[in-house]
């Protein structure tokens, strides 16, 4: 998308031109019963004009020829809860294997944490240790344990929701629901410590009625990491740098995203993270021209930027002054975004990981 001068006065590079105010209510908690009857608002980014549907009305405006572009990341059960010899308990985010019973994790604690201290897990019978301190705040962790740790998550982990999702940290009603619904209908390769959120509305019976009208579905991966989330720290967000994230996609993709946009198809990216996926590939080729499928990508979209494989964009509402709400104010452009936002608050729409999403077409 080229950036009109109308549209030019509309950037702003501070962070606090991204900013909004949203009431406590309307930060859904937990999921609807039935996953594409969520609220969908639409958006038409050329006129800024907003139409307002129920999710499972999208197939009104995917035509055949379209292509959409899901991500197929499953989320690990990442967050436990441990001890420290003390008593004093602590909960862990595990967010990155290094190697064979290594971690890299974020630890919540209201004691301080030391190098080398002991922290025990699951009963006592598994302990790890405290390695390295990083920078970001995050812990190196050694498993003291032969186990494997990714099947030992799916025993005592937690889904980790985010912080503005309330759970209680222990005998929670809800956990095992939340293993079901904080995860896509087409989740396949584990590895995410978040959901794909606008991913969660889609159900089985919404794909088939997609495919079956013409639009051809295409998955890639991206492991959403913390990067996705770390607060922009920066007053001026040209100065701030996103965490990598994997990510895999086909060459045979590839190939169907020149087919489409040549065949005049639009190529509806379900996300920011299989929107960042496509744009890594798109501004990333090899020393012979090929484009690089998978590896680790940083890319941090804001305005204005051009985008060069996606025509559409799915996605949730997303927090204030976020590289997520950036990503989208670059797709739709920062005015009509706001103003989105705007009109959501003031008709109820629910927000974040659990809530409503939208569509810019």
């Amino acid at each position: 998308m080229n950036i009109s001068p109308s549209e030019s006065q509309e950037i702003s590079t501070r962070l606090s031109g991204y900013d909004y105010q949203l009431p406590r209510d309307l930060i859904a908690q937990k999921p609807l019963e039935n996953r594409n009857d969520s609220r969908l608002l639409i958006l038409h980014r050329d006129t800024g004009k907003i139409e307002h549907r129920k999710f499972h009305e999208i197939t009104n405006y995917l035509l055949a020829g379209d292509l959409l572009v899901l991500n197929n990341t499953k989320v690990m059960p990442a967050q436990i809860i441990g001890k420290k010899p003390s008593g004093a308990s602590v909960e862990l985010l595990l967010i990155e294997e290094q190697e064979k019973n290594r971690w890299r994790a974020f630890i919540k604690s209201n004691a301080k944490l030391r190098k080398g201290e002991i922290i025990n897990i699951n009963h006592d019978t598994i302990s790890l240790n405290l390695s390295e301190k990083f920078e970001d705040g995050s812990w190196s962790l050694i498993f003291n344990s032969n186990e494997n740790i990714k099947e030992l998550l799916h025993q005592i982990g937690k889904m980790p929701l985010p912080p503005y999702i309330k759970r209680a940290r222990n005998d929670d009603p809800l956990s095992p629901f939340d293993r079901k619904r904080y995860q896509t209908v087409f989740a396949q390769k584990e590895g995410a410590i978040a959901a794909p959120t606008a991913g969660l509305h889609f159900s089985p019976e919404t794909l088939a009625k997609i495919k079956h009208s013409g639009v051809e579905i295409a998955y890639i991966t991206l492991h959403v990491g913390i990067g996705t989330f770390l607060p922009i720290k920066t007053d001026d967000i040209r100065d701030h740098h996103m965490h990598r994230e994997y990510y895999e996609c086909s060459e045979e993709i590839i190939r169907t995203i020149k087919k489409t946009r040549g065949q005049k198809g639009r190529v509806i990216a379900t996300g920011s993270t299989s929107c960042r996926v496509l744009e890594t590939i798109a501004g990333n080729t090899g020393n012979n021209g090929t484009p690089q499928l998978s590896g680790w990508t940083n890319l941090f979209i804001y305005p204005p930027y051009d985008f060069k494989y996606v025509d559409a964009l799915i996605t949730n509402f997303h927090l204030p002054k976020t590289t997520l709400l950036l990503l989208v104010s670059a797709f739709a452009g920062r005015k009509n975004i706001m103003n989105a936002y705007e009109t959501a608050i003031s008709e109820g729409y629910r927000f974040f990981s659990y809530g409503d999403c939208m569509i810019i077409l």
